[in-house]
């Protein structure tokens, strides 16, 4: 469960709500679909509307249902979102709807224990809390019985939650722990303090995981009718979306919802609005940390708003990475690390929220006076085609890719709902389309204005220039003006079984040896994932080059020799492709995201970033003030700090070793003295593709196989390095136990790591009892580290354990970790570590280790849907030289374990005594 604080990525929160192309389906299609829609309804069902393939019904209870099928991956999504956020709190009951969204998981009437149910389901699941709206969405492996539990569960836990004082008392602290959490944050609690500073009355300046007293002083009596008056089906909306039979879906929806009785209160509208600011608004935080922050937020119009999306293409005009304003006037003048936008879809009117990140040399009042000047320019430098063209374009791939995923769109349409109305999600795509550099401009002058700004100090003016005071917006009649599209076509039901995958998948080499795995399969949107893996040098060669490497993979998507890094991120927006680079040492892992029609040409590209790079000197310039930046606010952060300790603990290696582990401030002393030179030589001395064993690449996805291998072929068959490639091994070295104490001031969370080796690898007869027993031990939702720390103990927001062996040497990790606050270190201490020690001593029970088999096989099912996933999967498999009948058959033996032989390998290898104990935090 989460609260939903801001959302920091080039692309604002509702931008992933939309998408502009789709596949045309004859009208005579649609309205067969329509017509299929409307047949045979089960009694109390009314059909509503067929929008672009999405089926709308309304129980006579008031709730209403969307219907989203795509039968393209064999998965299920329900998501159920009910219209009340942190916005409809009265005084002294902040934190109420959040707290609410936690006490919905402590189990219901007819499921008393649900996070052991959903984990026996292999059911991924999660809870979010923003300032309209509350959700709750379960993902799971496409299967009737599991789809009508949790059709069944979501009905009974709206009316049926326990919701009482004696839950109340251990999540408290669950919660209070997330408050620490986010209180750790400096870039979020700056903007949560201007959040309040902008809004005088509206609650929206409040924050959504509430005010601590209020939180630790809730009122059992208030909580419940608080929840008794906003979960109802009237304010709810189920969303059903994948992989399912639609006529067996809303029968199940009739009979589990249908039987709650409409409420007879009247949910009354919220009136509450603030004024015109009359003037700059200034917020000062300090607090321990190295990198500072600036930030300034101008109110705007509500999602539903005309306007709304010139506001999100001001976003991107200002503040994308690397085109915006902003970009270049701080971040390519190196007076800030970075730059971030964000604007806020909400019900009623929002924001603009533009900031940046800097190193704490960088001259935050010169940044500052830039930041603000540049936003409020407007009027002296207009928006140009060439600016809209490029934010439409982001949009446009950013939007496309969201809605592909129908797990991501079942679940994003929450946003909408909260907004007045789901299709606004296609309302707000078509108005992107139509926006004009006018429009544009119009909204930038109208509300960029520094009377309507919070950033600075108040400062009196003596001729305020005042924007209007925003309103709301009737939503029916925005409405009107919406025309349905077509709906998108349906892909193949791929059954992402071991034996499917790989008689499915095609296997081969180029001439230089560079081996390939082809999955071809139709998908919805057309999308197709490849995968590369990079393995440079050998033991000797790699010595003193990890820095060099680590940046020479950075650089290689910021430009080539025929594209800026500008041009280049422009083409990958307009060819609706994400590609993701990063390497160390050793190797080099390449991810790619596109369409099928787009796919030749991003290989294009993909090829000419391995093997005609820019290497700019002001690009690298770039990119070491932003990772120094980050660096040195983690220096700070009590996670970063343990798990860096406890890593660098079990280091055995000499610091010019490719396989040492470099500190956070080792690696910042290396970014400081960092040469370009070095980063493009090691480029130009270890990448290729022609030694055996160096590369692989897999394709999962719509895409013509001949194609492919002969664009391949093109692109890296003649690929060729001298400097050989052999694998750097890793042996087992025994952890030296040891107990360590980090002191990190001012931060109101702490965190724990453990960790320690082990010797075995993944063909060791225990590896498979260590998968299943740390996975009940502490890799699920259900598991006994986190049933004892959270749900019992109340102690901490999360933690868990983690089992990791090498495919290729006889050496294999564990460790443990969790936050909690530094007053509760002993009580968490003592629950870790009583939880792994009765593990060893008394096992599992026979239930746990079935509902463990069950929800892990399951879980491994679920990721070979994903064609992000399956994709490294397959070039993996290539590396190792096995298929998927290697996780088959690992999945047998899963199956086939007792619990004798679990407790004895996990007693044979574990102990909580012998692992490296690491606790960051502000310890008084």
């Amino acid at each position: 469960m989460k609260s939903s604080r801001m959302q920091l990525s080039s692309l604002s929160l509702s931008l992933a709500l939309a998408f502009t192309t789709l596949v045309h389906i004859p009208p005579a299609i649609a309205a067969e679909n329509a017509a299929t829609a409307k047949a045979a309804l089960p009694a109390g069902v009314q059909f509503v509307r067929q929008v672009e393939g999405i089926d709308e019904y309304q129980l006579a209870n008031g709730m209403r249902v969307l219907l989203v099928q795509d039968a393209s991956k064999p998965t299920t999504t329900v998501n159920i979102t009910y219209r009340v956020g942190s916005r409809h709190e009265n005084y002294g009951e902040t934190g109420m709807a959040h707290l609410l969204e936690h006490l919905m998981f402590k189990g219901s009437k007819a499921h008393p224990r649900l996070w052991e149910e959903m984990s026996q389901r292999g059911v991924q699941f999660n809870g979010t809390t923003w300032l309209d709206r509350t959700n709750y969405y379960e993902t799971f492996a496409a299967k009737p019985e599991t789809l009508a539990w949790a059709i069944s569960m979501e009905a009974d836990r709206m009316v049926n939650s326990r919701i009482s004082g004696e839950d109340l008392k251990t999540e408290f602290s669950v919660v209070r722990n997330e408050m620490e959490k986010n209180e750790n944050s400096g870039v979020g609690i700056l903007m949560q303090r201007i959040m309040s500073s902008a809004h005088q009355w509206h609650n929206y300046g409040k924050d959504t995981i509430g005010a601590r007293t209020d939180v630790e002083n809730v009122n059992i009596p208030h909580l419940q009718a608080f929840w008794r008056k906003y979960y109802q089906p009237d304010n709810a909306t189920l969303i059903v979306a994948g992989a399912f039979d639609a006529k067996q879906a809303l029968q199940l929806i009739a009979t589990q919802f249908g039987k709650i009785p409409k409420p007879k209160r009247a949910l009354e509208p919220t009136y509450t609005l603030d004024p015109v600011q009359d003037g700059e608004r200034d917020v000062i935080v300090r607090r321990v940390g190295d990198s500072q922050v600036i930030a300034a937020l101008y109110h705007t119009v509500p999602a539903a708003h005309p306007d709304y999306a010139a506001t999100e293409a001001l976003a991107l005009i200002l503040g994308d990475t690397p085109n915006g304003r902003l970009y270049k006037a701080l971040v390519e003048t190196k007076k800030t690390a970075d730059v971030f936008p964000w604007a806020a879809n909400l019900e009623e009117p929002g924001f603009l929220m533009l900031g940046a990140n800097l190193r704490t040399e960088q001259n935050l009042p010169e940044a500052k006076k830039i930041l603000l000047e540049t936003i409020e320019s407007f009027d002296k430098s207009p928006v140009t085609e060439a600016e809209l063209a490029r934010a439409k374009a982001k949009l446009d791939s950013d939007i496309a890719q969201v809605f592909n995923d129908p797990e991501k769109f079942a679940v994003s349409l929450s946003e909408n709902i909260a907004s007045g109305d789901w299709r606004l999600f296609f309302l707000f795509r078509d108005r992107v389309k139509a926006l004009k550099v006018d429009d544009v401009q119009r909204v930038a002058t109208t509300w960029l204005k520094s009377s309507n700004r919070t950033s600075g100090s108040f400062i009196p003016t003596e001729k305020p220039d005042r924007s209007p005071a925003p309103a709301k917006v009737a939503v029916e009649e925005q409405i009107k003006q919406f025309k349905p599209g077509v709906a998108i076509a349906q892909a193949e039901n791929f059954v992402a079984s071991a034996d499917n995958i790989d008689k499915r998948t095609v296997t081969g080499a180029l001439s230089n040896g560079l081996k390939y795995a082809l999955l071809p399969k139709t998908t919805r949107g057309n999308t197709v994932v490849l995968s590369m893996h990079i393995n440079l040098g050998d033991e000797n060669s790699l010595k003193g080059k990890a820095g060099a490497a680590e940046l020479a993979a950075a650089m290689l998507s910021r430009g080539t020799e025929k594209l800026s890094h500008q041009q280049f991120t422009e083409e990958l927006d307009k060819l609706k492709a994400k590609l993701q680079i990063n390497g160390n040492a050793t190797m080099v892992n390449i991810q790619v995201e596109t369409i099928r029609d787009n796919l030749p040409r991003v290989l294009e590209l993909v090829r000419d970033s391995l093997r005609q790079p820019a290497f700019n000197e002001a690009e690298f310039t770039q990119l070491l003030n932003s990772q120094l930046a980050q660096l040195e606010e983690s220096r700070k952060e009590p996670q970063s700090v343990a798990v860096d300790a406890g890593k660098k603990a079990q280091n055995i290696y000499s610091s010019d070793d490719p396989r040492y582990y470099r500190s956070i401030d080792e690696q910042i002393a290396y970014l400081k003295t960092a040469k370009l030179a070095d980063a493009k030589a090691f480029w130009k001395e270890f990448y290729g593709a022609n030694h055996p064993g160096q590369a692989q690449i897999a394709v999962v996805g719509e895409f013509d196989v001949n194609k492919v291998k002969a664009e391949l072929q093109t692109a890296f068959g003649d690929w060729n390095t001298q400097k050989k490639f052999t694998r750097v091994a890793r042996p087992y070295q025994a952890t030296k136990a040891d107990d360590k104490q980090i002191i990190t001031p001012d931060k109101a969370n702490a965190f724990f790591y453990a960790g320690m080796q082990l010797p075995l690898g993944i063909k060791h007869p225990d590896y498979p009892a260590l998968v299943l027993g740390n996975y009940l031990l502490g890799g699920s939702a259900n598991s006994r580290i986190l049933n004892r720390i959270r749900q019992k103990d109340g102690v901490s927001y999360g933690g868990g354990s983690g089992f990791n062996a090498s495919a290729l040497d006889e050496v294999a990790t564990f460790s443990v970790g969790a936050i909690y606050a530094p007053q509760n270190r002993a009580k968490l201490e003592t629950g870790i570590r009583e939880e792994i020690n009765r593990v060893l001593t008394e096992g599992y029970t026979q239930a746990e280790l079935e509902d463990g088999k069950k929800s892990l096989i399951q879980q491994y099912q679920l990721e070979r849907s994903q064609d992000a996933a399956l994709a490294p999967t397959l070039a993996n498999n290539l590396y190792l030289g096995r298929n998927m009948q290697y996780r088959a058959e690992v999945e047998k033996k899963i199956q086939a374990l007792t619990v004798a032989q679990v407790k004895e390998a996990m007693a044979r290898h574990l102990g909580y005594e012998k692992t490296v104990r690491v606790f960051a935090g502000d310890f008084k």
